[in-house]
């Protein structure tokens, strides 16, 4: 495809978002903004959710990765079912009991309010680093497919995008992207599917017992890592991280916990959850089958692409073929922005409620606040994002955010276990303390952890070592009861 092709592409994906907007956002009242009026179909939730779970990170990183680290990531998505069950059985009864718009409310209940402030931040921190990690590695493949063969700076790119999520976002929000996320799930996992079955034919695998058959005895396809425990893909540590992974980034944050709230009660929400936590294990496995026939033919036809760069590269290629390319394109953009529109919408809730306290607003101006507020938090992401162009260069971005995700999320992961599973009373005013010094003990570990602990390397259990950090801290600085 050329690069005009691929933009009236874009156009007029966009336009379609535009069009759902239309539709879904007649309605523009903070009830509808914050929780679609708790009338949410589960089934689509379930869909949308898998789109926004796995984003344009999962659909270029998983794949460019397999080469080096084999299907060693499944390890991590099998901790990921542990995870979403502790969500669905565990956190989700206490949301509902509580009829929350912000998660984070349970913590100003069940501690006070510096607390809650505490974890207010600490997911505003979390989502901002997590959605820019994100559009930085989507907007950087258009940057490359697109905008350089008009000259266009990276930095106008960035701006465009996020433009144009504000656009389809700001009337609906959760409610207009629960329809949005829908399909642009259904263009991603139609692209996934498409160029599989592309490759298998390029590489004369003409069934999918053949496609099976070839999977299962390639050596990249290897899953569980047992042999060597200070290796970072050993299988408890992998397992146990996707496990703490998931209740973190999913269960505390408010970006997924917020379409979780839509659902009619709570029978419903669970059942969305398990729906969907079931199915992403067969969708991840699909990306990694893709990331294994992406490198195959590379090596087959002489492409140096790696990493990050492979699945573009490739789908790109002439002899791949107009649609395919389309359907790779639609797929990057639906996948991205399927993340992205929510963590906007999200970020936009939690700070007009726990930041700004909207609810104790006059009613006239309630609406005015959380249109500015959704403006600034679109600056916010477009400052990030062209930062991080200045700081990352060679990266497989899924580890990157990761890595992240274990220094902003380990405060959140402390609270709420320490909240949940004791009666223990703090000394509220000195929380944000412990939020902070936790997580730089925690890359003070992670920095000398090989030296100290004779060749070991932390991994993604850095959130277990970030939260249990965090909660020891919060029970030395507990109070007596009355």
């Amino acid at each position: 495809m050329t690069a005009a092709q691929i933009l009236y592409l874009i156009a007029g994906y966009f336009v379609v978002l535009i069009l759902i907007s239309y539709f879904t956002g007649k309605e523009d009242s903070n009830d509808a903004f914050f929780k679609a009026n708790k009338s949410a179909p589960w089934y689509l939730v379930a869909f949308g959710m898998i789109g926004a779970s796995l984003s344009g990170v999962t659909f270029i990183s998983v794949p460019g990765a397999v080469e080096t680290k084999q299907f060693g990531y499944l390890q991590v998505v099998f901790g990921y079912l542990f995870g979403y069950i502790v969500i669905a059985y565990v956190l989700l009864p206490i949301y509902y009991k509580l009829n929350l718009t912000s998660i984070y409310t349970y913590l100003k209940d069940r501690f006070g309010v510096v607390s809650y402030k505490t974890g207010s931040v600490a997911f505003l921190i979390s989502r901002v680093v997590g959605a820019s990690f994100r559009l930085f590695l989507v907007a950087k493949v258009l940057q490359l497919l697109v905008f350089n063969q008009f000259n266009i700076p990276f930095a106008f790119t960035v701006i465009i995008t996020v433009i144009l999520i504000w656009l389809y976002t700001f009337k609906g929000g959760i409610k207009t992207i629960i329809f949005t996320d829908t399909l642009q799930t259904l263009f991603m996992l139609i692209s996934v599917v498409v160029t599989i079955f592309f490759l298998a034919s390029a590489l004369n695998l003409n069934s999918v017992s053949e496609i099976y058959t070839s999977v299962k005895n390639n050596a990249m396809s290897k899953v569980f890592f047992f042999n060597n425990v200070n290796d970072a893909q050993y299988f408890i540590k992998s397992f146990l991280s996707g496990m703490f992974i998931t209740i973190t980034m999913t269960g505390l944050d408010q970006d997924m916990m917020q379409k979780n709230l839509t659902c009619k009660n709570l029978k419903e929400a669970q059942k969305n959850m398990i729906s969907f936590s079931v199915v992403l294990i067969f969708v991840n496995i699909l990306f990694l089958v893709l990331g294994l026939m992406l490198t195959e033919y590379a090596n087959a036809h002489g492409i140096t692409a790696k990493k990050d760069e492979l699945f573009p590269t490739i789908a790109m290629l002439p002899e791949i073929g107009i649609l395919t390319s389309a359907l790779f394109i639609l797929g990057l953009v639906a996948a991205a922005y399927s993340s992205a529109d929510s963590a906007l919408t999200s970020l936009t809730t939690s700070f007009c409620i726990d930041i700004v306290e909207i609810d104790k607003k006059p009613d006239n101006i309630q609406k005015k606040i959380r249109k500015r507020v959704h403006i600034l938090i679109s600056i916010v992401l477009i400052v990030v994002i062209i930062c991080f162009d200045a700081i990352f260069k060679d990266v497989s971005v899924i580890w990157e955010l990761f890595k992240a995700a274990g220094y902003t999320y380990g405060p959140l992961l402390g609270l709420f276990a320490l909240g949940i599973f004791t009666k223990t009373q703090i000394k509220d005013k000195y929380v944000w303390v412990v939020a902070i010094i936790a997580p730089i003990v925690s890359y003070v570990i992670n920095i000398y952890s090989a030296d100290i602990l004779n060749g070991y390397q932390i991994g993604f259990e850095i959130l277990i070592i970030n939260g249990l950090l965090t909660f020891l801290g919060l029970i030395l600085i507990s109070r007596k009861q009355n």
